[in-house]
Parts: structure tokens; sequence; C-alpha cells
């Protein structure tokens, strides 16, 4: 099958579950990144579903996973200390939303199960991890009790903040070692910054495929989708850059990738992926005219396919 056909059957599915996409306007900004880098998987790449939900079978476990992944985008932004009413803000980004009373249940069978433990400050009540998330785990086990989905969405916010910050980034680079052209080192940031997001997504879905409540059908389709947008992309960028984009700035750490907000600090990151769109400026030229020509034919294979369903 060709790359076109299984993007126009995933397509198809899809059109029957507006409801395992994410819409929250936080969010917004990675779908306005989406749309300018990678159009063509616009309409796929923030999908998710969940057959437990779905079938309302393993519903407990599934919200014990859920908050469990929460709290753990909370701990990969150094925030330690949960409330109940940060747990259920963040619950309505990512799932559909639930009772506050059904969440500060299920905190409270995490705490009796030692999984949290709780805090008070005058009227506050933290929930907090009575200990540390595994680093170096296999993700088949990682999922089996924490939902990813939140820790790859919030990287992928980070960055998709980068890229429209672009500009401030550029002038302080050339201020700070007086070299690079501003228009290329704007357009390569971008790109690049583009290719981490991809990759997060690639990541994500990878690990939805383990889940145990997951369609894991779906997350297979997503997960091979997301490579062809990726090889569009990236395919004839030299390895040494990838290894650093894709193996540590769009993994987290539970799986090699590195703490943006912790061990590494935040302007090292922006720093070095303007180093790369400067020192890699020639290879950056080919990648991207092949790039915008493999784009603009998605979109026009797109389109036809379309147009074909509608004349049939």
């Amino acid at each position: 099958m060709s790359e076109n056909s299984k993007i126009k059957d995933f397509s198809i599915e899809l059109d029957k579950f507006d409801s395992i996409k994410i819409h929250d306007s936080e969010l917004l900004i990675i779908d306005k990144v989406i749309q300018e880098f990678a159009p063509e998987i616009a309409f796929l790449y923030q999908i998710r579903e969940d057959e437990s939900e779905e079938q309302q079978i393993k519903t407990g476990r599934l919200h014990e996973n859920r908050i469990l992944g929460i709290i753990l985008k909370f701990y990969l932004e150094g925030k330690k200390k949960i409330t109940t009413g940060e747990v259920e803000q963040e619950y309505k980004k990512f799932f559909k939303d639930i009772a506050r009373s059904t969440i500060s249940t299920y905190l409270n069978m995490l705490k009796k199960e030692s999984t949290l433990y709780k805090e008070r400050d005058g009227r506050t009540v933290y929930y907090i991890f009575y200990e540390d998330p595994p680093k170096g785990i296999k993700p088949f086990w990682f999922t089996r009790i924490f939902c990813i989905v939140p820790a790859y969405f919030e990287r992928a916010l980070y960055f998709a903040g980068l890229y429209f910050s672009v500009e401030k980034y550029a002038d302080q680079y050339i201020a700070k070692f007086k070299s690079g052209n501003r228009k290329t080192l704007i357009r390569n940031f971008k790109f690049l910054i583009g290719i981490i997001i991809l990759n997060i997504f690639k990541n994500r879905s990878s690990k939805c495929v383990l889940c145990q409540f997951s369609k894991r059908e779906m997350y297979d389709k997503l997960e091979e989708m997301m490579k062809i947008a990726i090889k569009d992309r990236a395919d004839v960028l030299p390895e040494e850059m990838l290894e650093i984009l894709v193996g540590k700035y769009s993994e987290i750490p539970m799986f090699d990738g590195i703490f943006i907000k912790g061990e590494e600090d935040e302007d090292k990151i922006i720093e070095n992926i303007l180093k790369f769109s400067d020192d890699y400026k020639k290879d950056l030229d080919f990648q991207i005219m092949v790039s915008r020509r493999r784009k603009t034919l998605r979109l026009k294979q797109q389109e036809a396919l379309e147009n074909q369903d509608i004349e049939v």
C-alpha cells in the first residue's frame, strides 16, 4: 500500500471520532505549529482513543493511570506537590471531564496504596509521589502505571513556544557568537523545532500502543503516519544532529530524554538548536527544499483523494 493510500484510509477511519481529539485552548499553539509545518497530518497528530473508556471497563484503573500521568507531567516541570484542583484542571485538557469528587476519590485510593502521600499546608492538601518515577524502565511496564499523554503534550507545548519566539533567540545568538544570518537562523530553527515536535508525537504514539487501555491498532497507524511525516522532513539530515534532536529533545527522561527543566539549562537547549541551525545550514538548505516539494505533493494528493471521494 502506498504512503498516500495509508493516509487516506486513516483519514476516513478518523472521521468517525471527533471526541478523540484534544481541543483545549492552551494547546492550540501546538496546532498552529503543525498547521504551518506539517499540514498534511494536522487531522491526526493529536488523536487519542481508549478502549476501556469506550466500553466502560476497567475505568477505575484508567482514571488512576491518567491521574498519575498528570502528576508525572508536573513532576517533569519540577513541581512535586500537586493539589486536587490542579489535577482536575489538567484532566480537562486531555481527557473527558470527570467530577472533582471522582478525582479526589482516586487520589485518596492512590494514597492508601502508598503510590502517593499527603502533605497539608493549612487548608491546602498536596499529593506527592511516594517514590520518584523510575528512569530507564521499559515503556511497556511504565505505561501500566502512568499515562504518558500529558507529559508528551507538555513537551510539545514547550517547543511550540520556542517556535514562535524564534526572532528573540536568533538575535541573542547573533549578538553572543557574531555568527549566522538572521533570516536563515530563524528558518532553520523553526524547521528543527518542527522535527522535534513531530518526533514527540511519534514517541508518544509508540508508547500509547503499549497501554493496556488503548485501541492499539489506532496508535499503530498513528505511529506509522508520524514516521512518514518525519521521513519527509529529516531523511537527508546528518545522523549526528538527528541523534540529539530525536534521542534527547523529543523524548521524556523516563526513556533517556533530557529534563527540560532541571538537569539541562533551558538556555542551553535553545543555544544548541541555534548552533545546529548555523553549523548545518547547507544540509538544512537541501532538506528544506526537498521537504517543501514533498509537503506540496502530499497536500495535492490528499486534495485529489478528497475530491475523488466527493465525486463518488
